[in-house]
């Protein structure tokens, strides 16, 4: 449920803050982590996983997180790089998880 939360706020604030101004979003979410969206999806995902009650799906996320999550969140950085304050943002926020990476 958290998940959805975090994915539903980081939407709309993305939504909302892009239909202001272009840029880098700097506030909100985005002050602390960088992809706040991906992290709400890896926690819904978890949590269907933990209702499985089974190892099985932990082998598929561990294999879709680090793969298809990792690479997109790799290209975004890379597009998000092309803003000035980019190297200030970086050095303040956190990749996905606060105080852990």
């Amino acid at each position: 449920m958290l998940g959805s939360v975090i994915m539903i706020a980081a939407d709309a604030q993305k939504y909302f803050t892009l239909r202001m101004q272009r840029g880098l979003i700097t506030d909100g979410m985005h002050r602390y982590i960088r992809h706040p969206n991906y992290l709400g999806e890896m926690m819904i995902y978890g949590g269907f996983a933990l209702m499985v009650g089974h190892w099985l799906p932990w082998v598929w996320l561990a294999i879709i997180w680090s793969t298809l999550f990792a690479t997109n969140m790799a290209m975004k950085e890379a597009s998000m790089s092309r803003y000035p304050q980019w190297a200030a943002y970086r050095k303040h926020s956190w990749w996905l998880l606060p105080g852990v990476f």
